[in-house]
């Protein structure tokens, strides 16, 4: 039988496993002159979207939603943040991941929504976007509208696997910090 363990050492690896990780990104997108010139463009893109008549909070749920799927920590932390700050409540935030099951949002936030899972998993189905998920949308958005929420799927994605790939941390993102 093993004797007793020594509770100092035990209180020392305790407090090791607890420490903060501190992760670097593998590559420093803000140092590197071509990325930087990459994200030039499609900020600029996202400029264009972020004016169009798609509802900004409708934006800021598409942006989670990919960014959940895609397991992008910088992206999630990012748009819940700047969702919540532009007003969006916690308990709409706190659902998104579960929005099929939610009674909280819109028919046309639930078609946003849709499109965005299926424009965002398109590996995962043979047939892409489904006909029914796009005339679903096309029921609450006009051909503007559409064009916004298609692009914002297209960048969002960009965006989630560039900092997916990098393993660019989480966490430290402040409301509006790249505005």
């Amino acid at each position: 039988m093993p004797s007793n363990p020594d509770p100092q050492a035990d209180t020392i690896r305790l407090n090791e496993t607890m420490k903060e990780t501190t992760m670097d990104a593998r590559l420093n997108l803000f140092e590197n002159t071509i990325a930087m010139k990459v994200a030039k463009h499609i900020n600029s893109a996202g400029r264009v979207i972020a004016a169009s008549t798609l509802p900004a909070a409708t934006q800021e749920l598409v942006k989670l939603r990919a960014s959940q799927i895609n397991g992008c920590g910088y992206c999630t932390d990012m748009h819940s943040k700047d969702a919540a700050h532009a007003g969006e409540s916690q308990l709409r935030l706190n659902l998104v991941a579960a929005w099929r099951e939610a009674t909280v949002f819109t028919e046309a936030e639930r078609a946003a929504l849709e499109l965005t899972e299926q424009g965002t998993r398109i590996a995962d189905a043979a047939g892409g976007v489904t006909d029914e998920g796009w005339a679903n949308a096309a029921k609450h958005y006009d051909e503007d509208q559409l064009g916004a929420l298609v692009s914002l799927i297209a960048i969002i994605n960009t965006y989630n696997r560039i900092n997916v790939v990098i393993r660019q941390p989480a966490g430290d993102y402040g409301p509006g910090q790249w505005d």
